[in-house]
């Protein structure tokens, strides 16, 4: 009896890579209201589900034991400098922002990083962006104002959280244009444990410079809520964004992950009670056209 095999192209494994990571992301804000209706604050929560990081990080570096060669000096900057900024400063911006914009607004303007990653990503390799890339921009972000645009009707607009909230957009597209080049050159679960690791390293700081350890006294819940936060919504979509940036590079990995404000709210629709109007679900059918035509050939 002949045996069935699949195999997927490196493209399609990216594709797919790409999909969960954008899940496991847009799942974060689910996991994180649920934690704030224990009285949590927003640095207190981002620095448990860090410290959660760390222990995971750790666990899966000792399971691992390939170590790689040796870094280079440029490369220990460079994964210095992407940690910081990827997921420190872009998270860090992101939730100064949110105190003034509504959740609404911040939604829609971090959906500019994947337009962003795409103009960096063609800049750094002087190459010309293709007709098909520009039309999944541009379908994709039909569908996300069509999803977003009634709720923005209630949004309230500061023009320094905007600027925060924009600039976290910035700084995590700068960090997805410079990334794949550095994933080729150490490995993208090598790049993972390390930039993520510069990042914990980060958020535990600026915590301990602002706030008394003892606000890491929080209820069961919270931490329950962190750790499903730091597996399924940190280390695991972040190994999967590396590696499917060394496989799609990082202007696909972002288009794809256009689809995860779509994701959140469908999420808050099933978890916390929210409600979709017909039109909001016709914007979320048409993100996922836009992110479907990423994976097609070009």
């Amino acid at each position: 009896m002949p045996q069935l095999s699949v195999s997927f192209r490196p493209t399609q494994v990216g594709f797919i890579l790409a999909l969960l990571a954008s899940t496991g992301f847009a799942a974060k804000a689910i996991f994180a209201k649920l934690a704030y209706r224990y009285g949590v604050d927003a640095v207190t929560m981002v620095t448990i589900r860090m410290l959660l990081s760390v222990v995971l990080l750790v666990g899966i570096r000792l399971w691992r034991t390939e170590t790689g060669a040796p870094l280079t000096i440029p490369q220990k900057l460079w994964l210095i400098a992407l940690g910081v900024v990827g997921y420190y400063l872009s998270s860090l911006l992101d939730f100064i922002g949110l105190q003034t914009v509504s959740a609404s607004l911040e939604r829609l303007i971090l959906c500019l990083y994947p337009t962003l990653t795409v103009l960096i990503s063609a800049a750094l390799q002087r190459s010309r962006i293709p007709g098909r890339i520009w039309l999944v921009m541009l379908v994709t972000y039909l569908g996300i104002v069509l999803v977003l645009g009634p709720d923005l009707y209630h949004a309230r607009a500061d023009w320094f959280g905007v600027l925060c909230v924009a600039l976290s957009a910035t700084t995590f597209a700068l960090y997805m244009s410079f990334s794949p080049r550095v994933i080729q050159a150490v490995g993208s679960m090598r790049f993972t444990e390390l930039a993520l690791g510069v990042s914990c390293l980060a958020i535990v700081a600026h915590f301990a410079l602002t706030r008394p350890w003892s606000d890491l006294q929080q209820p069961a819940p919270v931490w329950g809520y962190g750790l499903l936060m730091a597996l399924f919504s940190t280390v695991l979509p972040i190994y999967a964004t590396s590696a499917a940036m060394q496989r799609i590079g990082g202007a696909k990995t972002a288009l794809i992950g256009s689809f995860g404000p779509v994701l959140t709210i469908i999420f808050g629709l099933g978890i916390l009670g929210e409600v979709l109007t017909p039109l909001q679900w016709l914007g979320a059918a048409v993100v996922l056209f836009g992110v479907s035509l990423v994976n097609k050939k070009d």
